[in-house]
């Protein structure tokens, strides 16, 4: 079960990978940067994982 899933803002560039491999869990928000979607509890932890990982600055850190 995760607990939390951090972006750290100073870290991301909005390249927009997280959101490609899982649009349930990130989008670009209008500041350019990744944020969460309000419902990404909803998706397979797999998914989560496979988006957080896509991301090649590794700004996205999940807490278990």
């Amino acid at each position: 079960m995760i607990k939390s899933i951090k972006i750290d803002l100073e870290k991301c560039v909005g390249c927009g990978a997280c959101a490609a491999i899982a649009p349930d869990v990130f989008e670009i928000a209008q500041n350019g940067q990744a944020k969460l979607k309000k419902n990404w509890r909803n998706t397979s932890l797999e998914v989560i994982k496979q988006g957080a990982e896509s991301c090649p600055m590794e700004a996205i850190k999940i807490e278990k």
